[in-house]
């Protein structure tokens, strides 16, 4: 049982006005640990009971009689308990000794479907800083949600489909060459795709022709299909080499050309249910009811839209995974189009539109620039990452040149530093990308937590430590105390990352973690002999622990050395 909850349930059997969830919900953490370690402020029975708070929080305190307490004093209108640092402290060690990385595991969500729509790089466009977001949000909550119980289906929904296909096609029969393409793929199809965006602003036939060649496609014309192959199968190798890079998997790669000869029964739906009206040529959904626009279902040639796609792919996913979730990965500027989505789906009597999740994001900025494939203003991800690699090298290097496997840490140091950047920022704000913040081994980074659970494995190596479940561990004092107040807190902290959708908490936990563990380290001498050498020591295992987990959910890798 959490402290707040034994706590809750002591302040119940002597409170008649308020039962057990109310109290545990009024429960607060006092600004100053003089104050105690959580308070409850009696504000609330006032009216009920007709007395001061003062008057009440005073009796309260009186009635509490429990050893699991140092004490419980009356604090004004607070009641104020301070509790028994040393059992807990043997306690929470206990427990993380037992459970291993299993700390913290939840049971929420046993036997029930996530699906989470994440990454989905177009294809034909290299695999930018850009599509970082989705990919790593997308990840860690997938971890997340497994912490919780769930089984997450991990869908990377590549955006195979689409005018673009049409524009490249022109572009490269205007301009490319078969010997190019195969020797550079992804450099050359760019090159192609952001010129003709920039030849069509004085050509604008160009676009038409584009919308030709990709109305070709949809018709299974035997030239357009093999470019679009072609096209397809070169990016995914390179697309592959990224997400081996980024230790990142998925369940499935059904992008939005799969979903082609499943859209008819969506639009058949919608006629059937009589939800289509006729706009200038074009077949829209009216969501006037809902304060939305129409939704173009199709255009007035016949051509299909995303939003006809994404209603067939909801479709899908509902009868194919029986989701209770349905999580979209998407940056900010899809919000309408979800709004949208949802409003169609609802429409057509699917109730589980309901739960269908956007989980919007805030852009990445270069020098607080948008950036833009279609201009050419990209940052590309392998790169950048090989550049992190390099730089976590180096640091390396003159902080311990005899480190064996320097490349392989390295590696962990570096791309962990670039994705732990971006999900230790709240995901409805953007930030600009700045690779030498990301890879300090100061500050609110991801190496600074790697160095700190590095610097525990070095110090148990030392000691020799070998935890021990059954010995009496205990500590009381307030450094340790901050840290075991943390490492009780992981599994709420879990909780709220997936309540909100927001693997920022995790990252911040992490922080607040390591910088108490290197308080504690610069103050105490852990390991000089005293009583209480093995229980700094089992604290000190504990805390690695649950680093390394906290890392584990956000997809980082805590290296035993650096």
């Amino acid at each position: 049982m959490s402290t707040k909850k034994l706590i809750a349930s002591e302040l119940a059997s002597v409170i008649d006005s308020l039962d057990q969830e109310a109290i545990f919900n009024l429960l607060e953490q006092p600004k100053n640990s003089d104050m105690g370690d959580i308070a409850f402020p009696a504000f609330s029975l006032a009216k009920v009971e007709r007395k001061a708070p003062q008057m009440i929080a005073a009796e309260i305190a009186e009635k509490i009689n429990s050893q699991a307490f140092e004490k419980v004093v009356a604090t004004g209108p607070y009641v104020n308990f301070f509790l028994d640092k040393s059992a807990i402290s043997g306690a929470v060690i206990k427990e993380i000794i037992e459970k291993g990385s299993d700390y913290a595991q939840q049971t929420e969500g046993k036997g029930q479907n996530i699906t989470i729509d994440l990454s989905s790089p177009n294809i034909a466009k290299p695999f930018s800083v850009g599509h970082l977001r989705s990919t790593v949000i997308g990840d860690a909550l997938s971890n997340i949600f497994k912490k919780m119980g769930y089984n997450t289906i991990k869908i990377n929904h590549l955006g195979d489909w689409g005018k673009q296909f049409g524009l490249l096609m022109v572009a490269y029969k205007k301009w490319g060459s078969k010997e190019a393409v195969e020797a550079n793929p992804i450099d050359e199809l760019l090159k192609l795709y952001v010129r003709i965006n920039a030849e069509i602003e004085n050509d604008p036939a160009l676009d038409d022709e584009g919308r030709l060649w990709f109305k070709k496609l949809e018709d299974g014309d035997p030239e357009a299909t093999q470019l679009w192959q072609w096209f397809r199968d070169e990016s995914l190798v390179e697309f592959n080499r990224i997400y081996k890079l980024l230790n990142v998997e998925f369940d499935s790669l059904n992008g939005e050309a799969f979903y082609n000869d499943k859209m008819d029964e969506a639009v058949q739906i919608l006629e059937e249910k009589g939800l289509l009206e006729e706009s200038r040529g074009a077949s829209i959904v009216n969501l006037d009811d809902v304060e939305l626009p129409p939704a173009m279902i199709k255009k007035s040639d016949g051509a299909t839209l995303y939003i006809t796609r994404d209603i067939a792919t909801a479709i899908y996913r509902a009868r194919t995974y029986n989701f209770v979730k349905n999580v979209y990965a998407v940056g900010q500027e899809q919000s309408n189009h979800f709004k949208q989505l949802k409003a169609v789906l609802k429409k057509m009597g699917f109730d589980w539109s309901d739960d269908m999740i956007h989980v919007d994001f805030g852009l990445v900025t270069k020098n607080r620039q948008k950036l833009s494939t279609r201009k050419g203003n990209i940052i590309l991800l392998e790169p950048t990452l090989q550049e992190a690699i390099s730089r976590a090298k180096a640091q390396i290097e003159a902080k311990n040149p005899d480190l064996e496997n320097k490349d392989q840490i390295a590696q962990a140091v570096g791309v962990g530093a670039v994705k732990f950047y971006d999900l230790k920022t709240d995901r409805r704000n953007g930030y600009d990308f700045d690779l030498e913040a990301m890879v300090s081994f100061e500050g609110e980074t991801g190496p600074y937590i790697q160095y700190a659970y590095a610097r525990i494995q070095s110090l148990l190596r030392k000691a020799d430590f070998q935890p021990n479940a059954q010995a009496n561990y205990s500590l009381n004092d307030a450094e340790s105390w901050e840290i075991i107040k943390l490492l009780q807190d992981f599994a709420r902290v879990i909780k709220r990352a997936s309540v909100n959708y927001d693997p920022s908490l995790i990252a911040k936990y992490a922080i607040s973690l390591a910088q108490a563990f290197n308080k504690y380290y610069a103050h105490t001498r852990i390991l000089d002999e005293s009583p209480e050498r093995d229980s700094r020591l089992a604290l000190s295992y504990a805390t690695a622990v649950v680093l390394k987990e906290a890392l584990r959910l956000l997809g980082v890798e805590a290296p035993e050395k650096m």
